[in-house]
């Protein structure tokens, strides 16, 4: 699977332009991610020298991204067709609707290839939803 990962409040703290402190497990995680077989994307609004300083952040901790703002290493964004949108299997990002859930959970989603309505729904915390006439919701 091809993971896209936001780096600024889902990998490490919101202090941009500085990097904050590691959100915990998130490097870990994301060190499984690979191992397990996943291509990860670091998927950031860091650009230059500051997008540098966070691709490094991440590989001197063992996260070694298969491309960076880009959908793989030798794109470089020149040509006609170039589209800065990721193409990625799944996203994970603090903007998410609801927030960025717990690093152990992302990772329990991901290992048993499931949403979050699924999830909750095993894990007792939701009911399955009912449907009301016509309309989906």
């Amino acid at each position: 699977m091809i993971i896209a990962v936001d780096f600024d409040g889902t990998i490490v703290e919101h202090r941009y332009p500085a990097i904050g402190k590691e959100i915990p497990f998130a490097i870990q995680t994301l060190r499984q991610l690979q191992s397990d077989g996943h291509r990860l994307i670091l998927w950031s609004v860091r650009e230059g020298r500051l997008l540098q300083e966070a691709v490094d952040y991440c590989r001197e901790r063992g996260v070694n991204f298969y491309a960076v703002n880009a959908d793989f290493e030798e794109e470089d964004g020149s040509g006609r067709s170039f589209s800065r949108k990721i193409k990625a299997d799944l996203f994970i990002d603090d903007r998410n609707v609801g927030g960025l859930l717990d690093w152990g959970t992302i990772y329990a989603l991901i290992q048993k290839n499931m949403g979050i309505e699924e999830y909750l729904i095993q894990e007792g915390v939701a009911q399955p939803r009912k449907k009301k006439s016509w309309w989906p919701f």
